[in-house]
């Protein structure tokens, strides 16, 4: 059974109570206080205060310190008005246990209440931090669409401006070669001229000369004819050889060494064959084959059944990994498939076996470059994608 405790002391204003009460040694953490409208309780083990008010407060707004191994309770009135006592007088047991059992479904409610109205706002909250949150996403895609319209435009500007050059540049050649033209008449005309001029000088002057010159002046043009007739040519062949050349760059331009080496890759990747797969023991002979399964690879992917075409790559793969075209193969099926980080493994692992750049690889390396770029842009990481796509 607790102590009841009665060595209290009160005051009281028209407004407020003012009530002192002793922990008597107790620690402050084991003190439990209730209060209500009508009710106070204090539970300090072995120690217990009741007090069932003479008049309602305002519980809300009343206050409890403790220090000093004191508890000293400030009770707002509901009402202005002296109190004759602090607690209700002549209250029998059934009394006092209604009004606890109010009490304790006053404050039940009162919880209650406070925690619906705690989960309502914080569901408010929740909806203005997504609302918030779908506006700056909101604000963010219109910044993007912005940046795209404003490319879009100034590559059409640029384009308009190429455009404009690329005429004035035509008309510019045209005027030049106009020019050059009638030069050339004029030219043409001179010679001409001074042509009609020079043989007319030459008749005047054969209608001068005697008749009797007209026989050796025959005699001299036959034997010119026959002198200037070549005599026919011998019957023989010509035999010519060329340096045989894999690459079809000239030998100043080439890149001597890393044309051998990548030759020497590409004769390593032919050598290069996995035969301890399990699944070898069940495949036929052509199936073995890195080429043939590419071809296969490329014969679903034509049927868009990129599926079976990536399996198709995979085994090729696994039969050799040093083959650049299987991965840069495999990397477009994954494309259309929106597989878009595979994507991009893909043709980074085929831009690593496509070196060192040389002329034989370049139509492969930029395709590795295009299919990188554009899985990169279509995650909207458009700065990267752009700058893979310009290195093309």
């Amino acid at each position: 059974m607790p102590l009841q405790v009665s060595d209290y002391s009160w005051q009281q204003t028209k407004t407020a109570v003012f009530l002192s009460l002793p922990l008597k040694g107790v620690c402050v953490r084991d003190t439990d206080v209730f209060c209500t409208e009508n009710y106070l309780k204090v539970n300090f083990p072995p120690f217990l205060f009741e007090a069932f008010l003479y008049a309602p407060i305002d519980d809300e707004s009343s206050k409890a310190k403790i220090g000093n191994d004191t508890i000293v309770f400030t009770l707002y009135k509901k009402e202005a008005a002296m109190w004759e006592t602090l607690s209700v007088a002549g209250v029998d047991k059934e009394m006092m246990q209604r009004i606890r059992e109010k009490s304790i479904l006053q404050a039940q409610e009162r919880a209650k209440e406070a925690t619906e109205a705690k989960a309502a706002a914080k569901r408010e909250d929740q909806k203005y931090a997504l609302s918030v949150m779908m506006k700056i996403e909101e604000e963010e895609r219109k910044k993007i669409e912005d940046m795209k319209e404003n490319e879009r435009i100034k590559a059409t500007k640029e384009l308009e401006a190429w455009k404009e050059c690329q005429r004035k540049a035509e008309e510019q050649k045209k005027i030049q070669k106009e020019e050059k033209l009638c030069q050339k008449e004029k030219q043409i005309k001179e010679e001409r001229k001074q042509l009609k001029y020079k043989t007319s000088t030459r008749n005047s002057a054969s209608r001068n000369l005697a008749p009797k010159g007209r026989n050796s002046e025959n005699i001299f043009t036959e034997k010119l004819k026959e002198d200037s007739i070549p005599a026919p040519r011998t019957v023989g062949s010509i035999k010519i050889n060329f340096t045989p050349r894999v690459f079809p760059t000239a030998l100043r331009e080439s890149q001597v060494a890393e044309e051998e080496e990548w030759l020497h890759k590409q004769a390593e990747a032919r050598r290069a064959m996995n035969t301890d797969i399990p699944e070898l023991c069940d495949l036929k002979e052509e199936e073995k084959n890195p080429e043939w399964l590419k071809d296969k690879g490329n014969k679903l992917f034509a049927t868009e059944n990129y599926l079976a075409a990536i399996n198709a790559y995979n085994l090729a793969i696994r039969l050799n990994n040093k083959m650049p075209l299987l991965y840069l193969n495999r990397a477009a099926c994954h494309l259309k498939l929106k597989n878009l980080h595979k994507a991009i493994e893909d043709s980074s692992k085929a831009l690593e076996l496509l070196m060192p750049p040389v002329t034989d690889n370049a139509n492969a390396r930029m395709k590795a470059h295009v299919r990188r770029g554009t899985a990169f842009c279509q995650l909207e990481l458009y700065v990267e994608g752009k700058e893979l796509i310009e290195m093309v």
